[in-house]
């Protein structure tokens, strides 16, 4: 009995050093990504990581708040924008491999209520009274002045002749998914956020859709970092592939570039 025990500890010494190699050459990435891509982006790490093994940690915040963090060291592979400038503030400060960096998916910003609001379809158009909509409730989106979905939305509301009314019912969340989250709480009576984002979001319904033409292009940047590892090209390679885009389609984002396979 003593033996057969001793054996099987044998054993068990052995499989643990059989696999120890292989766990030590487990790969990984970290992604720093911009809020709005949660759900695509899992999906699509998720046939990443079954298709290569490696394995992908993400962060997901307010560009503003990753192109910040990276700047002070965070170490992060990959970083995806949800705008040109906050790429761009990251490649200013030698933080972004410039070769790497593609114009990879666009969007677009919509106004949402809560699902169970009286609010209905609105035509937002030049002079629409957002402010007179609202009542006595808040508007949620991004922080205006530094998240993108609150830079675009505030852009739109400027030109469109909506912005100076309607500016002290505005509650600036930290990111387009904070915002969203308020509205569909019923703690905001309308919120601007990313078409993609009301879509995933059961607690809210879409009222108006921004015109295009109302606000810079909405455009999501991707690129490496400058403390890069060997696989992210391969990463990199799959976001552009044509798998990646069935996912990153469903989840309502228009694809920029043409797949790579």
């Amino acid at each position: 009995m003593h033996r057969l025990s001793g054996i099987f500890a044998a054993l068990v010494i052995l499989l643990a050093a059989a696999h120890a190699p292989a766990a030590a050459e487990d790969k990984t990435l970290t992604v720093f990504a911009a809020a709005s891509m949660k759900n695509a982006l899992d999906d699509i790490d998720a046939a990443y990581t079954a298709k290569t093994g490696v394995k992908i940690t993400v962060s997901y915040a307010a560009s503003s708040a990753l192109a910040k963090q990276i700047e002070q060291g965070a170490p992060a592979d990959v970083f995806v924008s949800a705008d040109t400038d906050w790429m761009d503030y990251a490649t200013a400060r030698k933080n972004i491999n410039e070769p790497t960096r593609v114009n990879l998916l666009g969007n677009s910003i919509v106004l949402i209520a809560p699902k169970d609001s009286k609010i209905g379809d609105v035509t937002i158009g030049q002079g629409f009274g957002l402010a007179k909509l609202a009542g006595d409730g808040k508007i949620a989106t991004g922080d205006v002045k530094a998240v993108p979905v609150g830079k675009y939305a505030k852009a739109a509301l400027e030109k469109l002749g909506a912005w100076q009314a309607a500016e002290p019912k505005f509650a600036m969340a930290d990111s387009v998914r904070a915002a969203l989250t308020l509205v569909a709480r019923g703690e905001a009576a309308l919120g601007i956020v990313y078409s993609t984002d009301a879509k995933v979001e059961p607690g809210v319904k879409i009222v108006g859709t921004f015109p295009a033409d109302s606000h810079p292009a909405i455009i999501y940047p991707v690129a490496a970092t400058t403390t890069v590892k060997p696989e992210t090209a391969d990463y990199l390679a799959f976001l552009r592939s044509s798998a990646a885009k069935a996912i990153f389609e469903k989840y309502g984002f228009k694809f920029l570039v043409s797949p790579t396979t």
